[in-house]
This record gives structure tokens, C-alpha cells and sequence, in this order.
């Protein structure tokens, strides 16, 4: 048993905390996929169950009485398992086609992983992307000057998030222990739901994720009330869902770090 513990790693979600400012991909994917059927589907009702797999998002998607009745209405029954597969076999190459130009890096996140990394933290990523999308973003991240140490998509491992096993995989891929070591940071429920389960230091990061979704160029049209008031709904839900900290942006992740390495030297943990 380790007798002292310090900060050793982050783990970070990928569209949403450290990529594609406002999770915008999926969504698209998802609304398009959908509206290809003959639903409609609003960005909103999309982003619902964001941060599950995209198999398991889509079971959520179509388990949604809204959706639900309006596939009834085109199809003239509820959807099946069968049209849960299709639907995920149709998906994939729709979301591997718009991840090469949604896989920009959110400002101010390569120089702070860079910090950390020269700090001696270690930095892997988690994802409910499937592999072969993955790796298109890491290939994208790499160009713009971010490779994390590890990587684990919902493949790797039996069940995605709330299920802590991405994060526990990669703390393995990156030999870290024990569970308070590490920051899990997400811009999903489920991704601070993650990181509540695995034991580790949950941090939120609202302005750049899911729960907003607003891309880089509407936050900056936005008026200043309703940007403030989107933000604070934001980040009562992340702290509701058991969220240790919450920041805008993961370019503020420093100064969270350095709270947790004194929570850690007094003693305290997740």
C-alpha cells in the first residue's frame, strides 16, 4: 500500500473537454442518422444520453417516447433490436465521415496538458467513440500537437460509462494507482458518473461540452446574460451529478490540479 499519494495522471473525455468545442460530431451524426429514417430529431433531444457508447446512445435515443412515437409513425411499429443494429452499422461511417474537420483542439488545451505533462502528470483519454473513430481524432490531436500516453475507446473494455472500466483500463495502460491519484475529466453526466465510480477526482467542464453545445462562434454571439445564465445551469448539473470540481474550460485544469495535490498532501481523497 502506498503510504503517500500524489496527483499522477488525468484521464480526459475527447469531444466536448479537450476536442470539437461543443461536442458538435455526434450530435450531427445522430440528427442526421435519424432524419435519413424519416425522424426528427433537435440537437437537443440528441445530446440527451451524450457520453454513453454511440451503440448504447442510440438504444437511448430510440427508447425516447418522443422518438419512439415518431418512429411508429413512419414505420408503423417500435423499433426493434434489429433497427438498433442497422441504425449503429449506419452511424459509423456517417460519424467517421465528419470527425476529420471536427477534430479541432479547444484553445488553450495543448499548452496546458503540455504544463502538466512537464509537471510529471501523465495524461490518457477516454472515449465512447468505437476504435476506428478514435483513432481519426488521436491522428487529428497528434497533428495539432497532443498525444496522450493512453488511450481507451468503449471496445476495450465490458461497459462504457457510468461503468468506471475506461478509466480503469487506462490507469493500467498508464501504471498509476491508486484511484485517487487520478483526475477523470469530462463534459458528460456520465463521464463525471465515471469518474465518481472509479474512486478518482471527477472534474466537469461545462462551457466547451455537451450541456451547453454551443460551437466557438456562437458562444461569442451569444449576449452576456444568456451565455451566464447557460453556464450556471450547466454547472449545477455537473456538480449535482457528484462532479468534485467544475471548470469552463479544460485549459483551466492546472489550477484544479493543484487544489486536488493539496487536498491529497492534507491527507483528503475523493
Amino acid at each position: 500500500m502506498q503510504s503517500k499519494i500524489a496527483l499522477q495522471a488525468v484521464i480526459l473525455d475527447l469531444a466536448g473537454t479537450i476536442v470539437d468545442y461543443g461536442s458538435r460530431a455526434p450530435v450531427e451524426a445522430f440528427v442526421e442518422l435519424f432524419r435519413r429514417r424519416g425522424v426528427a430529431m433537435s440537437f437537443e433531444r440528441a445530446r440527451e444520453p451524450m457520453g454513453l457508447g454511440k451503440r448504447e446512445h442510440i438504444a437511448a435515443l430510440l427508447a425516447q417516447p418522443e422518438t419512439a412515437a415518431a418512429w411508429r409513425a413512419v414505420h408503423g411499429r417500435a423499433p426493434g433490436p434489429e433497427d438498433l443494429e442497422a441504425l449503429y452499422r449506419e452511424f459509423v461511417p456517417l460519424q467517421l465521415e465528419l470527425l476529420p474537420r471536427a477534430s479541432r483542439l479547444i484553445p488553450g488545451v495543448p499548452e496546458t496538458l503540455e504544463r502538466l505533462r512537464r509537471a510529471g502528470v501523465r495524461i490518457g483519454v477516454t472515449t465512447g467513440y468505437n476504435r476506428a473513430m478514435m483513432a481519426v481524432v488521436l491522428e487529428e490531436a497528434r497533428r495539432q500537437g497532443v498525444s496522450p500516453e493512453a488511450a481507451v475507446c468503449v471496445e476495450d473494455v465490458p461497459a462504457g460509462r457510468p461503468a468506471p472500466w475506461m478509466i480503469f483500463r487506462c490507469m493500467e495502460r498508464l501504471a498509476v494507482w491508486p484511484p485517487a491519484a487520478v483526475a477523470a475529466v469530462g463534459d458528460t453526466l456520465p463521464d463525471v458518473a465515471a469518474g465518481c465510480n472509479a474512486g478518482c477526482w471527477s472534474v466537469g467542464v461545462a462551457a466547451t461540452g455537451n450541456l451547453v453545445g454551443w460551437s466557438e462562434e456562437e458562444e461569442a454571439r451569444l449576449p452576456a446574460a444568456g451565455r451566464r445564465a447557460a453556464l450556471r445551469q450547466a454547472r449545477r448539473a455537473l456538480r449535482a451529478a457528484g462532479a468534485h470540481f467544475v471548470l469552463d474550460r479544460a485549459s483551466e485544469l492546472e489550477a484544479v490540479c493543484g487544489r486536488i495535490s493539496r487536498r491529497l498532501a492534507a491527507g483528503r481523497k475523493p
